[in-house]
């Protein structure tokens, strides 16, 4: 089978991306990307002292955040725009307002008891730009019990998209992460990836490789592994989103639709 235009186009730019090139000629793509898209670097290295586009795209900050103590506060995982929020009814949420999808679909068959466990609870989407850090963290205390890698298309994720493709979420490419909280209420991640997204990086998976030939899910699960609040796992090869997943009455949101928030931002209170 073919790898569809969107993965041959996210693989083509993801080489581009990775090849380190001269200094001088580095330094003009780095600057040129900077200036282009308007990264805020205020935080970060100087763009030339990055050795691919790549790096600056996966960049870390110079500073580690502070990350709360509150055990009750939800923060962001990441930079992002909330596209939209929600309660899960009927077993179904919103890429957008006016486009729904099946929550089964999206996660899989190896998380149909997490599909049904989040009825009635609540979904963030946090869209990455191209300008925003681009690494992900924990938004509370988790403890990892699985994850699957589902290969699909790699469709952009912009709003022109979201508007108008019905299950978008669902045909592209996506790493599906369940947890259980300090209360042992479920709660899911969904990582998906997007045109130009090269990799979606999992930390504590190694196996987990996209964008390539895998065409079955692949799925994993653990013991005792568990993730403090704002701890790092991983990262998008440009952006992409994140799609978060509460059970009902274990998370009341604090945000609202097409609000721009930061890693480590309270986005909520855990019940």
């Amino acid at each position: 089978m073919k790898k569809h235009y969107s993965s041959l186009i996210s693989s083509a730019f993801g080489k581009f991306a990775s090849k380190p090139f001269s200094k001088p000629v580095q330094k003009f793509i780095n600057n040129s990307y900077v200036k282009l898209m308007g990264l805020d670097m205020t935080e970060f290295d100087t763009p030339a002292n990055y050795p691919t586009l790549n790096k600056l795209f996966t960049r870390s900050f110079i500073k580690p955040k502070e990350i709360t103590k509150d055990s009750k506060v939800m923060i962001s995982p990441a930079d992002a725009l909330v596209t939209d929020f929600g309660e899960i009814c009927e077993g179904k949420a919103y890429q957008i307002k006016g486009m729904e999808y099946d929550i089964i679909e999206l996660f899989g068959e190896h998380h149909k008891v997490a599909s049904n466990a989040v009825e009635g609870g609540q979904f963030v989407n946090l869209y990455l730009s191209p300008k925003d850090y681009h690494r992900y963290h924990t938004p509370d205390k988790l403890t990892i019990i699985s994850l699957t890698h589902i290969p699909g298309k790699l469709y952009p994720v912009n709003f022109p998209l979201l508007r108008n493709k019905k299950n978008l979420f669902i045909e592209n490419e996506r790493v599906i992460i369940e947890c259980r909280d300090h209360k042992e209420n479920i709660f899911v991640m969904v990582l998906v990836g997007a045109l130009n997204v090269g990799k979606m990086v999992v930390t504590f998976e190694e196996k987990i490789n996209t964008n390539t030939q895998i065409k079955e899910p692949q799925h994993y699960t653990y013991d005792n592994l568990t993730l403090e609040k704002g701890e790092l796992f991983g990262w998008f090869e440009m952006g992409s989103t994140i799609l978060l997943f509460s059970q009902e009455g274990a998370y009341t949101p604090n945000v609202t639709i097409n609000q721009k928030v930061k890693f480590s931002e309270n986005i909520g209170v855990l019940n």
